[in-house]
């Protein structure tokens, strides 16, 4: 039977998967003022100031009028995606304090109050509010954004299925939200908690093939579950229309350093799925159960998290599994990412020690 937007709702493709190997990455931030605190600024940093010339295509906000998010191009070569996220940091920020603006950036901006904050009037985001309501009232989150292209459709849903067992490691690394609507939370990253109340997030099942993840998003669709591909929140997905896999699990981050261990991460995990699709490997998936277990261990302690391994038979700290995997991806961002103070334990100590407005301060991105 013909669904009810069939003729208007844009569907993927498999043909959309021709290369492995490119990056994206997405960074949502929070517009705040001279004293870092949240204020509603998109709609003259979006709307009502032309784009840098650096970024023709500009911005764009998210639910709040004070969230905005910035895109690089997608990079054909990995080794310039510092150059291409100092890019477009460097155009937001100096776009922002040509208006008088600051941007901050952490999973939840500790003195955001979603009860005074405004909403955006984008119909896609209406449309949002009026169908989810609460949950997405509330939803004052900003998140990191990894794409990695994959050359095939089956492969890429290969691919999701088992990063799933290590978007809790990644989220665990970045864990940077704290405090929530202006309180300690004891979670470390309140962000993953708040958005998992939305309908479509957190950590999928597992689809067979292509074939049988196309038939859910189009149901989806045709059902008016979603509106666009977009609402499909899932930690990680297949993206139908970029060709890519994007791992959406870790918090937004202050510190360019940490953004991009985590896209190395997620290039070299992904690249090496790929290889081991090619060479034919079958190993079992982890329940989705171990998998959510997985991910509140990330949430509620971060850096202190031990994981349920692959398996299903042991635990291991986060701190072995990091230097498992920088062994064998021969990578070294999440190492110093790990060994570093994390931003929920930094946030944690910044307000205890010195008070919110010293937190505030240390949010605010520089470049």
């Amino acid at each position: 039977m013909p669904g009810v937007n069939e003729g208007i709702m844009e569907y993927g493709s498999r043909d959309a998967f021709t290369r492995t190997g490119t990056l994206g990455i997405e960074e949502e931030f929070f517009v705040v003022d001279a004293d870092g605190r949240p204020t509603a600024g998109t709609d003259e940093l979006v709307y009502g100031r032309d784009p840098p010339e650096a970024i023709p295509d500009g911005f764009d906000h998210e639910l709040f009028k004070c969230t905005i998010e910035v895109q690089t191009p997608t990079i054909e070569d990995p080794s310039r995606a510092a150059e291409e996220l100092r890019t477009v940091r460097e155009a937001l920020v100096d776009h922002a304090a040509a208006a008088g603006y600051r941007v901050a950036a952490a999973g939840l901006h500790p003195a955001a109050k979603w009860r005074e904050l405004e909403h955006a009037q984008k119909p896609r985001y209406r449309s949002q509010l009026d169908r989810i309501q609460y949950p997405q009232h509330r939803n004052t989150t900003a998140g990191l954004h990894v794409h990695v292209g994959v050359d095939d459709a089956d492969k890429a849903v290969w691919i999701a299925n088992r990063l799933r067992w290590y978007c809790s490691m990644m989220l665990a690394l970045s864990a940077n939200s704290p405090f929530w609507n202006g309180f300690d939370t004891g979670l470390a990253s309140a962000r993953a908690k708040v958005f998992e109340n939305l309908p479509n997030t957190g950590i999928p099942t597992a689809f067979d093939d292509f074939d049988a993840f196309e038939r859910f998003e189009r149901r989806m669709l045709d059902t008016n579950s979603i509106a666009d591909r977009g609402e499909l929140w899932f930690d990680v997905r297949p993206h139908t229309g970029h060709g890519t896999v994007e791992l959406r699990a870790p918090d937004a981050q202050r510190d360019p350093e940490r953004t991009l261990a985590f896209v190395e991460y997620a290039h070299a995990l992904v690249v090496d799925l790929a290889e081991r699709y090619e060479d034919g490997e079958s190993r079992s998936l982890p329940r989705r159960e171990l998998l959510d277990e997985n991910k509140w261990r990330a949430i509620r302690h971060g850096h202190d998290a031990s994981l349920v391994t692959r398996d299903g038979d042991a635990t291991v700290t986060l701190a072995e599994a990091v230097e498992r995997e920088c062994d064998r991806l021969g990578i070294d961002g999440i190492r110093s990412v790990y060994d570093a103070e994390s931003g929920s334990e930094r946030q944690r100590r910044l307000h205890r020690e010195s008070g919110l407005d010293a937190l505030c301060s240390d949010l605010v991105v520089t470049a």
